[in-house]
């Protein structure tokens, strides 16, 4: 990395801090909506290591592990330097939504067109502003609407780098999850720059124990990256190559039996879906064994509903 990094016009040498606002667009109002950039420099020279959160902006999970970090100045690294922005997606953040006021996703708009939609557009600044200065990224999730997920690394095991990235970071779970087309993640691999999708929690919800683990694996990176000489120990780590949903056989109540993180056994009953008369009590088994990583937390579910995710080997 050279000695500048330049962000927006603004230079950043070894040792200094700094904060870069990108400008988006603006609102209806015609108030100016801005992208913060937190840029945190170390006197010597070392990776780039990006930190992003509420790239969906009902993800609230995501943005507080970045913001914990800044607040206990774990991102401030004694060798090289951390990009963190904690809101990506201002516009959803304001409104506790998911997309941009199109309803677009910008995690199916990379890598963005300058003068495209706002979620194509937000794409693009990152793709044109931050992304050729870093070597690599934690890209830090929530589970959607009522559906919580374990903490879990989720990377391409076929990827050069991802896998070693995410086994250095150590989080209980890492899951083999293929590049999907237009994402952050799949983007950046195009420039050369792994990318680690974090997951934990559900989106609108804090998730303490998600939020601890996101703190410490990224820790456990910046060590493994020469980044800090001192981290906390390692966990244990599962490694996952495949997952699936368990779906709903039929509408009703949904009531679980299991935990997140729960370790289940081919056919072990792990809820019941009960209608709201008393004449419905329908056993949800497990198809195979493996972990639950994810759990539909909304009681009300219809036939076809995902009721909980299921990584295996």
């Amino acid at each position: 990395m050279p000695e500048l990094i330049t962000i927006d016009k603004q230079r950043f040498a070894l040792g200094e801090s700094g904060r870069v606002d990108l400008s988006i667009a603006r609102l209806p109002t015609y108030t100016s909506i801005d992208l913060p950039v937190l840029i945190y420099r170390a006197p010597v020279d070392g990776p780039v290591l990006l930190l992003t959160g509420g790239l969906h902006g009902d993800e609230i999970n995501g943005v507080e592990i970045v913001r914990r970090m800044i607040n206990k100045d774990i991102v401030v690294p004694e060798r090289g330097t951390v990009i963190a922005i904690p809101v990506v997606n201002v516009y959803g953040f304001i409104q506790s939504a998911r997309g941009v006021p199109d309803g677009k996703d910008i995690n199916r708009s990379f890598p963005g067109v300058k003068n495209g939609s706002l979620a194509r557009l937000l794409a693009y600044t990152l793709m044109q502003d931050i992304i050729p200065h870093i070597d690599c990224g934690i890209d830090f999730h929530t589970g959607g609407a009522s559906r919580s997920n374990y903490p879990q690394i989720r990377c391409s095991f076929n990827t050069k780098g991802a896998k070693e990235l995410a086994n250095a970071f150590a989080p209980p779970v890492i899951l083999h999850s293929t590049l999907i087309s237009k994402s952050f993640r799949a983007a950046a691999h195009k420039k050369g720059k792994p990318i680690l999708v974090y997951e934990a929690g559900e989106s609108l919800r804090y998730d303490l124990h998600g939020t601890e683990e996101a703190i410490k694996g990224t820790q456990r990176l910046m060590k493994h990256l020469g980044m800090t000489s001192a981290a906390p120990e390692r966990s244990e780590t599962v490694e996952y190559k495949k997952s699936t949903w368990i779906r709903a056989k039929n509408a009703g109540l949904f009531m679980p039996k299991i935990s997140l993180g729960d370790k289940l056994k081919k056919r072990q009953v792990f809820g019941y879906i009960r209608d709201p008369y008393g004449e419905i009590n329908t056993k949800v088994s497990a198809t195979r064994d493996g972990q639950v990583i994810g759990l539909n937390n909304c009681p009300v579910v219809h036939k076809g509903d995902a009721l909980i995710h299921y990584a295996y080997n």
